[in-house]
């Protein structure tokens, strides 16, 4: 449970439209907490149904390629934040994004060549055939969503050598319209897409979204957690895997506490970094909220104990 390394040439490149070297990375709301995505590397074919009080979401995989992954769901943070940055410009937002895929593996931190444009193109295949029902943002109405992540996604290649030229992708209008919504999306720190575990990158999107500057940050218990987050493991092997991530302090922006209530129940209690007390060798400096102006993806938090 740990952060990778950052890919080669992982620095500050010439500035050009909606490189994630000098915009906030934005993630879209609704996607972060509940389990939409499988959080395994092995392929996943088993459906996913989670509903707790009035919230439901059913997730159903293609049998060809199984259901879409959290890493896979890095496609859709880059797509929401072209949407969002394109708003921040002035310019009119578009469902339908083109894209180099070497342009957008950087983006995402990743390395591009064959092999990556051949994983790019089969995340693109499970996001494009893995069916959402949910009745998020239904607004108290009895109104159900039916969608895929992708609506739809072409590709250019040249004839002679088969290189990729360019890359076009449609947002469903679920996806679209939640973006642009007010409140719709959380801006995110880039070390997540180094991380390397499914629940890992999990449990910081659900800490970004319930902690998130929150003095006292926020709990949960772990059997809540595990609902939340479908996992196709069981419980205590869960369990397992969030005590790790606990134990190696590994997510960005938040650190994890484990305790016990009351009741005897493990509590994970998810606190900002930059809250906590100065003298604490967690704490971290806060990073400008508008990367632009700071020194790009090269910009990073410092430690008391390195500055003092």
């Amino acid at each position: 449970m740990t952060k990778r390394l950052p890919p080669r040439g992982d620095h500050q490149p010439d500035l050009f439209a909606a490189n994630f070297a000098d915009i906030p990375i934005r993630d879209q709301r609704d996607t972060m907490e509940r389990p939409f995505f499988s959080l395994a590397k092995k392929p996943r074919f088993a459906p996913i149904e989670y509903k707790v009080g009035d919230v439901w979401v059913e997730v159903s995989a293609n049998p060809k390629f199984g259901l879409a992954t959290i890493w896979d769901a890095d496609i859709l943070i880059w797509a929401s934040t072209q949407v969002t940055e394109a708003i921040d410009r002035g310019l009119t937002p578009s469902r339908v994004i083109q894209f180099h895929p070497h342009n957008m593996l950087k983006s995402i931190r990743r390395m591009a060549g064959g092999e990556h444009y051949r994983r790019l193109r089969a995340a693109l295949d499970r996001l494009t055939h893995t069916a959402v029902r949910t009745n998020i943002r239904a607004e108290g109405k009895h109104k159900t969503a039916s969608f895929h992540w992708l609506e739809s996604w072409t590709e250019l290649t040249d004839e002679k050598t088969g290189e990729p030229l360019g890359i076009t992708l449609t947002l469903p209008d679920w996806l679209f319209d939640g973006i642009l919504m007010k409140g719709g999306v959380l801006t995110i720190h880039e070390d997540y897409f180094l991380l390397t575990g499914g629940i890992e990158r999990w449990l910081y999107r659900v800490a970004r979204k319930h902690a998130g500057q929150q003095e006292n940050g926020w709990q949960f218990t772990m059997r809540q957690l595990y609902e939340k987050s479908g996992a196709s493991s069981r419980f205590s092997d869960f369990a397992i895997d969030v005590r790790k991530v606990v134990e190696s302090d590994s997510l960005p922006e938040y650190t994890s506490i484990l305790h016990k209530n009351e009741e005897g129940e493990e509590i994970i209690h998810f606190l900002k970094r930059d809250l906590l007390a100065v003298d604490d060798p967690r704490y971290e400096t806060p990073r400008h909220s508008r990367r632009r102006v700071a020194r790009g993806i090269t910009s990073k938090s410092s430690k008391f104990s390195q500055i003092a």
